[in-house]
């Protein structure tokens, strides 16, 4: 049985748009006034659509050394002198124009730091920028059809629900009772001083062919991506003074259109645009910015605005929302200032601004990547996977280019000489993006009702409320209110259920209580009719008396009129007095933000110096402790050294008196050998010589010696032809002892009978023996001198010769009471004596650091000290 291999589960073919035309990126460019202290400028402005970039002087692009001019297009240059209406018109108002229409947008700014992004994107008071045109225009164009707060509803998953106006009311009516729900901002609240007079009433644009027969609802939400995390600006923290909590992080999902968005959240609900900015307003606040060096309020983090209009159609009466989700048409515009790129070494950034740089460097190197990607799987036809997923930023906004709406970018510039290699960067990335294309967006389906529902009921409603206020009757708002009252004033119906067919109580009953409520209508009918008549009266007395009074009114209107020159006057000037007094406002809340960013910076910089002073202080203890350290093996090193050195004299005088010691024994077997030739005939014992001087302890400085006797060299020993026998006469011995050999003056001393004594070896001796003994003095390891007596056999040789074959070693040893026990001394103290001779041969390392020499074919006999000399 041939078992089946597990197949992969199929990737997932990226969602394609039906349609295939497609609109290259909108790449527009806008260059920022060069600044009072910059003198050289780099971009000019050659044409609407063209720049130029010079070189700054010391910047030689060629290998010539020349300077290189290079140009530039783009759908639109926007110089020095265009205003930020003009820069709306052509960007953002087609952006907004197919939000109210039901297609997506998204709308970055892209550039250096401080190129003039957020300028762009926001503006200042008499100067809106991007961001507060684009929302005046959208409230502009849907205000009288918008829906009462709470009809559209956010869940939890990136769509919308439509509730009815009576969930809506109870919404309403739930948010305001319950004070933990964060209430509405309306446009009667007073506006912050930096954000009013944002848009001048002239300067106003409006949608021209909004669909009037749907209802909107605009959403807001405002959020940042600072170190590639993303955070929820509009999201309402408890403020805990003693342990303030972080901000929480959002993660980001994709819904069942396989559209990417931010779960979790806050999206509010506005109805004016002075309530939507002032809600983006509030999440600026709360935006991370720092000083730079090049610019006093950077932007740390890349914010996105985004603004979701929520469309549903009216029913077929033209009076009510659709009660359809699946009709909800929901559509998005996203405003995103990006971070500018921007170069440590020349913003001075350390420590957190370092990482934060880092962070934007990184995110704007993926887009870059995203870019090139795109643009090489378009026109190299390639399919290579696009890295959305390697930055927030590309993951967010991966739908609109793969066609879920248009892509507009503006890159701001600055002139100034001082950003010529960033701009340049700049430059090429934007023209790259201009190679990309996004497929177009695809237009909603029509709704199937009649269009006009909404100006035929409003023509309806009009014209009943007309013919209603020309009979007198009451309006048609009024008239469930009046009946709901009548009714409740009635008595109340008894239970009429039937439990049997034979009962005759509750049919009697129930029409008694009719009976009774016939009468008591007729009761209040005729009361009506009373009181309508006494009203009749009293309306005409008051009609007379109104006609007195209308003569009256018209003097007091003249005085008004008056009054309202003088309150007309008083008006300007109180609003003169307040437009001064906003300035002033804003004035002293920049100078507040200016003080709060230098006390941060203050604080960061004390903070730095402490754990500067607290990193020397642990860098000065840990020199002191080396320094110690040091001191001690310098102190240690020393000492070895000074013994060292004295073991190294102390050897060297032993090698020199060895030295000394040999020559004169050589001097005095001389003499002996000279004295013992001018003898004639047989020698006579030598004379018996004088007791050398024993030398003191003091003077006796230990020597290296020999491990074993050097036994004599002698010839290859042969059998010898003839033997004396032992038991004729007994064995004689040659008793060999060189003229060097002291008398120790012992008690006990080394007798051998019938031996022959010589000072030096001879054949004749050799011939009347058969034992040879030898007598070789030389310094035992305790530094007393030992004698050693080296017995041996006198053989023939075969050529008429004697040999000596050596047989055995007998020690003899004296020993001083005086003389201490020998100790292995370690290389720590002094010695006791000063010249450290005492023992030194016993000492451990002096006796590893002296070798013996023994030269091959040396002419020292064992009888002879050796010298030890120092490895």
């Amino acid at each position: 049985m041939i078992r089946q291999a597990k197949g992969r589960t199929p990737r997932r073919p990226p969602k394609k748009p039906s349609n295939t035309q497609k609109d290259p990126v909108g790449v527009y460019c806008r260059v920022r006034p060069l600044g009072a202290e910059d003198e050289e400028c780099c971009i000019e402005v050659i044409s609407g659509t063209t720049i130029q970039l010079h070189a700054p002087e010391g910047f030689k692009t060629n290998r010539n050394g020349e300077y290189k001019e290079t140009q530039y297009s783009f759908k639109k240059v926007f110089g020095v002198s265009m205003s930020q209406m003009e820069l709306f018109e052509h960007v953002a108002k087609p952006l907004v124009d197919d939000l109210v229409h039901g297609r997506n947008g998204l709308l970055f700014t892209y550039g250096v730091t401080g190129s003039g992004k957020t300028f762009t994107m926001t503006g200042s008071p008499g100067q809106g920028g991007l961001l507060p045109r684009s929302l005046d225009m959208i409230f502009n164009s849907i205000g009288p059809y918008q829906t009462k707060r709470y009809v559209f509803k956010t869940d939890d998953k990136n769509g919308m629900e439509v509730q009815s106006e009576v969930d809506a009311l109870l919404e309403r009516q739930k948010r305001e009772s319950n004070p933990s729900f964060p209430k509405p901002s309306t446009s009667r609240q007073k506006l912050d001083p930096e954000i009013a007079d944002m848009i001048k009433s002239e300067e106003a644009y409006k949608s021209e062919g909004v669909d009037e027969d749907s209802s909107y609802g605009v959403f807001v939400s405002y959020i940042e991506i600072y170190n590639n995390y993303i955070y929820d600006l509009l999201e309402e923290n408890q403020e805990d003074a003693i342990k303030p909590k972080p901000p929480q992080s959002k993660i980001l999902r994709e819904d069942q259109n396989h559209n990417m968005y931010v779960s979790g959240c806050m999206e509010v609900e506005v109805k004016s645009a002075e309530e939507a900015f002032q809600v983006f307003w509030r999440g600026q606040k709360k935006r991370k910015v720092a000083n730079t060096c090049l610019n006093r309020e950077s932007s740390r983090s890349h914010s996105v605005l985004i603004v979701k209009l929520a469309q549903a159609p009216l029913d077929a009466d033209g009076d009510n929302i659709l009660q359809d989700k699946n009709q909800v048409t929901v559509s998005q515009l996203c405003l995103v200032d990006l971070a500018g790129s921007e170069r440590t070494g020349r913003t001075g950034a350390e420590g957190t601004r370092i990482r934060e740089a880092g962070n934007i460097n990184q995110s704007l190197l993926n887009l870059r990547t995203c870019i090139e990607v795109l643009r090489e799987n378009q026109m190299c036809g390639t399919n290579r996977m696009v890295p959305y997923r390697d930055s927030k930023v590309t993951h967010l906004f991966k739908n609109y280019f793969d066609g879920d709406g248009k892509v507009r970018m503006v890159v701001c510039v600055n002139p100034k000489a001082d950003d010529y290699e960033e701009t340049l960067l700049v430059m090429r990335f934007a023209e790259m993006t201009q190679e990309v294309e996004v497929a177009r967006p695809v237009d909603r389906p029509i709704c199937g009702f009649t269009p006009g529902r909404r100006h035929r009921n409003r023509a309806f409603k009009e014209e009943l409320t007309r013919k209603l206020d020309e009979r007198g009757g009451p309006i048609d708002r009024d008239v469930p209110a009046v009946i709901n009252q009548l009714v409740h004033s009635l008595p109340p119906l008894p239970s009429s259920e039937l439990t049997d067919p034979n009962d005759d109580i509750t049919l009697p009953r129930l029409i008694e209580a009719l009976q009774n409520r016939h009468r008591i209508r007729q009761m209040m009918i005729d009361e009506y009719n009373n009181a309508a008549n006494r009203m009749k009266s009293m309306l005409q007395e008051l009609d007379n008396i109104r006609l007195s009074k209308d003569d009256l009114i018209h003097e007091q209107n003249a005085k008004m009129a008056n009054k309202d020159k003088i309150i007309q006057n008083n008006k300007a000037e109180l609003d003169r007095l307040e437009k001064k007094t906003r300035m002033q406002e804003h004035k002293i809340d920049i100078l507040q933000k200016t003080t709060k960013i230098y006390e941060d910076d203050k604080r960061s910089m004390k903070y730095e110096l402490e754990t500067r002073d607290q990193r020397l202080q642990r860098e000065l203890s840990d020199k002191k402790r080396m320094e110690q350290r040091m001191h001690g093996q310098v102190t240690d090193t020393q000492y070895k050294w000074e013994k060292e050195c004295d073991r190294r004299v102390n050897a060297m005088q032993v090698e020199m008196q060895n030295k000394l010691w040999v020559k004169d024994e050589k001097l005095k077997q001389l003499k002996a050998i000279v004295t013992e030739s001018k003898t004639p005939g047989r020698p006579d014992p030598p004379p018996r010589q004088t007791q050398p001087q024993r030398p003191s302890r003091e003077e006796r400085l230990p020597a290296k010696r020999s491990a074993s006797p050097s036994p004599v060299p002698t010839t290859t020993p042969v059998r010898p032809l003839h033997r004396r026998s032992r038991s004729a006469g007994g064995e004689k011995w040659v008793d060999h002892k060189p003229t060097c050999s002291l008398d120790l003056g012992t008690v006990l001393q080394p007798v051998i009978p019938n031996a022959i004594q010589v000072s030096a070896a001879s054949g004749k001796a050799l011939s009347k023996c058969d034992r040879y003994v030898l007598t070789h003095q030389e310094v035992g390891s305790d530094g007393e001198i030992q004698t050693k007596l080296v017995k041996g056999e006198v053989i023939q040789t075969r050529g008429g010769g004697q040999s000596v074959q050596f047989t055995d070693i007998e020690t003899l040893k004296q020993e001083l009471t005086t003389v201490p026990r020998r100790k292995r001394k370690s290389s720590e103290g002094a010695p006791a004596n000063g010249d450290g001779t005492d023992g030194a041969w016993t000492d451990v390392e002096t006796r590893c650091s002296v070798a013996v020499e023994m030269r091959a074919g040396s002419n020292m006999g064992p009888g002879f000290e050796h010298h030890g000399i120092t490895k």
